[in-house]
């Protein structure tokens, strides 16, 4: 077993092994998502800097434990703040996650997220995660909108089935640049982590998985067009990959779309979207079945008034 607090090398005729495993088998005690949320915390050092809890070891890196790390400090604490719940029952709860909010810890993250919202408004939820209890699916930071959270593990399963098996039906809105060729088309190209750049997705990756976005256009305006997207599949960021592949990205999304808006020809617009601090991308619509009673339940919801306004600004 290996003491906290202490640093220790990969001998150098191991094999490479994700970091998490790793630690897996020295703390056998920990639950892998607890030793995982070492890691997202920074509580784990691997040659000096924090690294994701995929990350592969390599022969000869160095891997630090700061101090033994406190379990009752890395479970998230409730947080008293503003929510809104669309839904709730004895089994789960549908809320709408504003822009700008994370859905639970992870790398310089501690506070302030859903999960802690969550604690605070529902009570404690399930805990197969330490780090993420009750979250079934997850938006980005920057995107706005729908998400279904567990109340009981049994119910947390049921969901997780569902998605698994691409029965819960999601629809979002989104604002693009220009106009597709198409008025509605679907996009499947596998996705996988970006070979030079970690904190992007890309269909150019060695480990690459299925990923389907069907999308329609809604409205046209002026630049920009409102597009009603659905997608098969839950891959990270990806409506925002699968939009700027086919030369259409998200109004806002400077990691896929880059610094698009200082080629708008109208001052007015661009500086509308300098101010936007977002991304226009909106969780619209959540269909799936209740895990205890089998009723399908169908929520909806509008754009919130930032997007509302930013559409009145360009006209």
């Amino acid at each position: 077993m290996i003491d906290p607090g202490t640093c220790f090398r990969i001998p150098l005729d191991s094999a490479r092994i994700r970091l998490d495993r790793y630690l897996a088998a020295a703390f056998p005690e920990q639950s892998r998502s607890q030793i995982q949320g070492w890691i997202r915390v920074g509580d784990v050092l691997v040659n000096d800097a924090r690294v994701k809890t995929g990350y592969l070891l390599r022969p000869g890196d160095t891997v630090a434990l700061q101090t033994k790390p406190s379990l009752a400090a890395l479970r998230p604490q409730p947080e008293e703040i503003p929510l809104h719940l669309v839904f709730e029952d004895a089994d789960l709860a549908v809320v709408e996650k504003p822009a700008g909010m994370v859905c639970h810890a992870g790398a310089g993250v501690r506070s302030g997220t859903l999960v802690n919202a969550l604690l605070y408004h529902l009570g404690p939820l399930p805990t197969g995660d330490a780090m993420r209890p009750g979250i079934v699916h997850r938006l980005d930071k920057l995107t706005s909108g729908l998400l279904v959270v567990a109340k009981t593990l049994a119910v947390h399963r049921a969901l997780s089935d569902q998605f698994a098996s691409r029965q819960v039906r999601k629809e979002y809105l989104a604002l693009v640049y220009g106009r597709p060729s198409m008025a509605a088309g679907t996009i499947d190209l596998p996705l996988g982590r970006d070979l030079r750049d970690r904190k992007k997705i890309s269909v150019r990756s060695r480990r690459r998985r299925e990923a389907v976005t069907h999308y329609s256009l809604k409205a046209e305006h002026g630049l920009f067009s409102l597009l009603r997207v659905r997608i098969e599949t839950g891959r990270t960021h990806q409506i925002r990959v699968h939009l700027a592949q086919i030369g259409h990205p998200v109004v806002g999304d400077l990691l896929y779309g880059g610094n698009r808006s200082r080629n708008l020809p109208d001052a007015r617009v661009r500086s509308a979207v300098r101010d936007l601090q977002r991304h226009f991308l909106h969780a619209h619509r959540l269909e799936f079945c209740h895990p205890r009673t089998g009723a399908k339940l169908i929520f909806t919801s509008p754009l919130p008034s930032e997007l509302l306004q930013f559409l009145a600004r360009i006209g």
